[in-house]
């Protein structure tokens, strides 16, 4: 691929070249700049997941209005790092790959990473934990991720995990694509696997670079055109160019072109949508509408909805890294002196460690991709990002009906449908009173066959996110018989409904018309 990469002045200086993959241009900045701007990508996440924590999926398919004033003082971080640590998931699911980074080094192999993620103490949800189940049930990384093994391949994790991929590589955002290649098929798949990519890229171009339009358009040329990731993103930067002014009016053009949910079985009919390209989308709203301006960026990220904590975080940790920590406003950093030093849950790091440890990574990869460190300076070879593989999940799939069941898996259940695939929504649990936990078997036929027989852990946190799916049936009807093994009279299996997919979209307005 050939494009052109341009780096605006900074501590630096400018450079323009065309060719393929690594530049021949280098960037000069000082050691203090890096480590400032290191920090400032660290500490906008955690400002941005902060100031967003009491949105999350409470607007969907919808934004926050003006007139609802959105929380921040200077007690706000403190009260959630005490009150409500599990929402620093943002950060600690990157730190979790940061630690083996730190003990193993850059290359250390994909199991090293899928292992330390699947059996980390904290709870997950989505492609997450789909990844998690199956590490722990014997299908590794990458086909953890794979959309055949995982309905939520194509969701928000990897992208609101792959800060510490772009913060560990100034200047260099093909190295971030390496190391998202690794990580980040863990838990996706094509759309889902491309927001950590682009995310990546964006930190990485952030350092070297102080045009936000400029970064936002250069790190979208590693994703392929093609992808749905590609064209809604491509969307938000030509309706920026058409209404400059008016960031809800190309809100409002997402919605009505990108939220439709073909993956995750949650948002399938539904107002929630945890689909990394629309998420991606209001990252991207708030960057370019915000202008520079970091309380006007968090707040478009944040009022956009959906995933409301994650998107502010991504659009602030990048924001942070082109400003520096130094140059974020005192206002948004009120507080934060007093986090700093309090290790996340689950973790044994702080942010005063992630500065440093984070820091340490950024020099080895300079080092390792052709650059130099003398003195009190680094020089980077400035990387011009290139493609990455074109994949796409759930390919000619389409959503055509949902049918509740709502029934408790006493013995087995069989239900009907037409079209090419279904996803069972479900989860065992335990009953009013009972404290211990269990795990089922289930049977798993389709028209006739055995397909799997599955665990069904009661415990939240090594449960399997959906209970049976299946995507590539030939079209026609199919029959599912669901058989539970093992009964208790303890605990449960609930079925909450089924998604039923097809070749090809319904048109259900049309369907009524000749009737």
């Amino acid at each position: 691929m050939c494009c052109v990469l341009a780096i605006a002045v900074l501590g630096g200086f400018k450079a323009t070249h065309q060719g393929d993959g690594q530049s021949a241009e280098k960037f000069v900045m000082g050691k203090n700049e890096l480590k400032d701007k290191i920090k400032g990508g660290w500490a906008g996440q955690t400002i941005g997941v902060s100031f967003g924590s009491y949105t999350e999926f409470r607007y969907n398919g919808t934004m926050i209005q003006d007139y609802q004033t959105i929380p921040w003082d200077a007690n706000h971080m403190k009260k959630l790092m005490t009150e409500w640590p599990d929402l620093y998931d943002d950060i600690y699911m990157d730190l979790t790959f940061v630690d083996v980074i730190e003990r193993l080094g850059i290359d250390a192999p994909v199991d090293s990473f899928a292992h330390a993620f699947a059996y980390a103490g904290y709870n997950l949800w989505h492609a997450n934990q789909a990844a998690r189940y199956n590490i722990l049930n014997g299908i590794a990384a990458p086909a953890s991720g794979h959309w055949h093994n995982n309905p939520h391949a194509d969701d928000i994790d990897y992208q609101i995990e792959a800060d510490f991929a772009g913060l560990m590589s100034p200047g260099m955002p093909n190295a971030a694509s390496t190391i998202s290649d690794k990580v980040g098929h863990i838990m996706n798949y094509g759309d889902g696997w491309y927001g950590g990519v682009y995310m990546g890229a964006m930190y990485a171009l952030a350092f070297t670079n102080d045009d936000i339009e400029l970064i936002v358009r250069q790190a979208l040329t590693a994703i392929p055109p093609q992808s749905d990731f590609h064209q809604c993103i491509a969307d938000v930067i030509k309706w920026h160019d058409q209404y400059p002014d008016d960031w809800k009016q190309t809100w409002f053009e997402v919605q009505r072109k990108w939220t439709d949910e073909v993956g995750c079985p949650d948002g399938v009919f539904s107002p929630f949508d945890i689909d990394a390209k629309v998420n991606a989308a209001y990252v991207v709203l708030g960057l370019l509408y915000g202008e520079g301006d970091f309380g006007k960026t968090l707040e478009i990220a944040t009022r956009g909805g959906q995933d409301s904590d994650c998107n502010p975080s991504s659009a602030a940790g990048i924001l942070g890294t082109i400003m520096g920590y130094e140059n974020i406003p005192d206002y948004w950093k009120q507080g934060l002196a007093d986090i700093e030093a309090m290790k996340f849950k689950y973790t044994d790091m702080s942010l005063s460690d992630v500065y440093e440890v984070s820091y340490g990574h950024a020099l080895k990869a300079i080092v390792s991709n052709g650059g130099k460190i003398e003195g009190d300076e680094v020089t980077i070879a400035l990387q011009m990002p290139e493609r990455v593989r074109y994949e796409k999940s759930f390919e000619n799939l389409y959503p055509v009906a949902r049918y509740d069941l709502n029934r408790n898996l006493t013995d087995e259940l069989v239900f009907e449908f037409e079209g090419t695939g279904f996803a069972l929504r479900g989860a065992a649990g335990k009953n009013a009173g009972q404290s211990a936990e269990y795990v089922f078997e289930a049977d798993c036929f389709i028209d006739g066959g055995k397909k799997e027989t599955a665990q069904l852990p009661t415990a939240f946190r090594t449960r399997r996110h959906d209970l049976f799916w299946e995507y590539q049936l030939p079209k026609g009807k199919h029959t599912v018989k669901v058989v539970v093994k093992n009964p208790s009279n303890d605990h449960h299996v609930r079925a909450y409904d089924v998604v039923v997919y097809s070749d090809e979209p319904a048109d259900g307005i049309e369907a009524h018309q000749n009737h």
